[in-house]
């Protein structure tokens, strides 16, 4: 999660940092920063997920762990659940950015992992919350202006 931080301060104004891992050695597999600006699909998850899957063909995707600074939005909850990733840790909650003002759509990655006919993945949330917290709060001071 520290490495996830690192990265999301590279992207103050959207810092959502993703870093994968392989569950077992915990070696770093791929990264990834949000970068909604040139697609508004590329999410830290994503971002990391579409590298990885580039960088590393017949990787063994069901020994991930996938960190991100903030509770993954539904489309990369998707993205994980097709993914095949077991496990995610967040810091931030969707609550959390709710109640900053920052725009959500209020489903927890839970809720779209449970809802898989196929598959899921186990949720750790709240780690290192409040460091993943004050990213979100100055990127909402500068979103209010």
């Amino acid at each position: 999660m520290r490495r996830a931080l690192e990265i999301a301060r590279g992207n103050p104004d959207a810092p959502f940092g993703c870093v994968i891992a392989d569950g077992e050695t915990g070696e770093v597999l791929a990264e990834g920063l949000n970068d909604a600006e040139t697609s508004p699909v590329l999410h830290g998850e994503t971002d990391a997920i579409i590298r990885l899957a580039r960088e590393r063909p017949g990787v063994e995707w069901g020994r991930a762990v996938l960190y991100t600074t903030a509770e993954p939005c539904p489309m990369c909850s998707g993205a994980i659940v097709w993914s095949g990733i077991p496990r995610v840790v967040f810091g931030t909650s969707i609550g959390t950015l709710k109640e900053l003002g920052l725009p959500q759509i209020d489903l927890a990655c839970e809720e779209v992992s449970r809802r898989s006919s196929f598959g899921g993945f186990e949720v750790v949330g709240g780690v290192l919350e409040g460091e993943c917290d004050r990213l979100f709060e100055e990127m909402a001071r500068r979103v209010r202006g």
